[in-house]
């Protein structure tokens, strides 16, 4: 599927990427602000959103009668990432859906995260707290460690190794795209890290469910184990809901603690950086960082959210029916948490669908053996250690 939005093609341009390059890498959370660009300003192109929007919500309403009539243990966002992808793979799709499902996945996603934090109330997420960092901090360092010794030692750049265990232990994608330029990474560097990532991302955020149910996890293990284990953030969502709406609830926090982790990251190589090209004769293509989007903005409206809901400020709508129909006494509660734990899972599963009709499996199986090889040995190795410490510290 093409993407010839000014979002899509300023990325490109920022990284030294021509636009054939990005197109390949694929697209499993959405592009969100690129927190480092170098100050080129492509022309704007105008496109039209609603065939995209159209056909997203054509998939996710498939889905949702699907499973109706199914009655497995399935959310309905799995459901509709796996029709989508079935959609793009099997059928000959316009080009003309690329910028609505984007769109769709950039604005959608963020929205469905901070309403998820009406699900969260954080005097529980205190009794397993302290256990769950120690578990996200081993689990990210090994991560990183991991994916560039084995890149190295199976013959990867130092680029696209460090970038694989990057996008494997933080974020995905959005780790990627944002320490790629401060490691002077290639264009095959990012295409076959970002391919790597997405591949595994997706057979782990299918396999997660499935190994909790296995195992008899909790909800707030589960919850640790995918927001640990699974590499982007609406993957992660989309596993924790599938599993329990609690489970959903925790995973999305874990994940985005782990999501504050690359602020350090980006921090640290930006000084490295500096002094790498200290002496260079800057043209005005210097790459620029802004240090204001290290922590996404649906962070804090997701702990924002999870506060008012931890200290019951969230009203309650009652609506009482008029005496034509009762006898005025009979009353009916809708408490705003759950309209947004609701809303979030439809945001969600819209967004799912959104992201399966850009899943191209001929070109993430395609990536290379090797950092297909890499990518796979650090993700299953990742998913045991995570086990192992849920195990042994919860």
């Amino acid at each position: 599927m093409a993407d010839a939005s000014p979002t899509g093609n300023s990325i490109a341009a920022g990284y030294g990427l021509s636009p054939e390059a990005f197109l390949s890498l694929g697209s499993m959370e959405g592009m969100y602000d690129a927190i480092v660009e170098t100050p080129i300003k492509p022309e704007a192109v105008k496109q039209d959103i609603w065939p995209g929007y159209l056909a997203a919500g054509v998939t996710a309403g498939i889905a949702y009668v699907a499973l109706s009539l199914i009655d497995q243990p399935i959310s309905t966002a799995i459901l509709a990432i796996i029709l989508g992808a079935v959609v793009c793979n099997l059928l000959p799709l316009p080009t003309s859906i690329a910028p609505g499902c984007k769109r769709i996945v950039k604005k959608g996603i963020p929205i469905a995260i901070v309403l998820m934090g009406a699900g969260l109330n954080l005097a529980r997420v205190g009794e397993v707290g302290a256990s769950a960092i120690a578990i996200i901090v081993l689990c990210l360092t090994f991560a990183v460690f991991a994916g560039y010794r084995l890149g190295r030692w199976f013959g990867l750049s130092r680029e696209t190794s460090l970038l694989i265990g990057a996008g494997t232990g933080i974020c995905g994608n959005s780790a990627i795209v944002a320490v790629a330029p401060l490691l002077d990474a290639k264009d095959k560097d990012l295409v076959l890290s970002i391919g790597t990532v997405n591949l595994f991302g997706l057979l782990a955020m299918l396999a997660c469910p499935l190994i909790g149910t296995w195992l008899g996890m909790t909800p707030e293990s589960f919850g640790v184990f995918a927001g640990t284990t699974i590499h982007a953030v609406p993957q992660v969502v989309a596993a924790g809901v599938s599993y329990h709406t609690d489970a959903g609830t925790i995973a999305t926090a874990t994940k985005l603690l782990r999501v504050t982790m690359l602020a350090p990251m980006v921090m640290v190589l930006a000084v490295m950086y500096a002094r790498r090209h200290a002496t260079d004769v800057v043209a005005g293509g210097k790459p620029i960082i802004h240090y204001a989007r290290l922590v996404p903005w649906f962070v804090w409206g997701f702990v924002v959210m999870a506060l008012l809901n931890t200290f019951e400020l969230l009203p309650q709508l009652h609506f009482a029916p008029g005496s034509l129909v009762s006898d005025g006494e009979s009353r009916t509660v809708l408490p705003m948490a759950d309209m947004f734990k609701n809303a979030a899972k439809i945001l969600l599963t819209l967004a799912m669908a959104a992201v399966g009709l850009e899943i191209n499996v001929r070109q993430l199986a395609s990536v290379g053996g090797k950092a297909i090889l890499v990518g796979g040995l650090v993700s299953v190795a990742l998913g045991s250690l995570s086990i192992t410490l849920i195990t042994l510290l919860m």
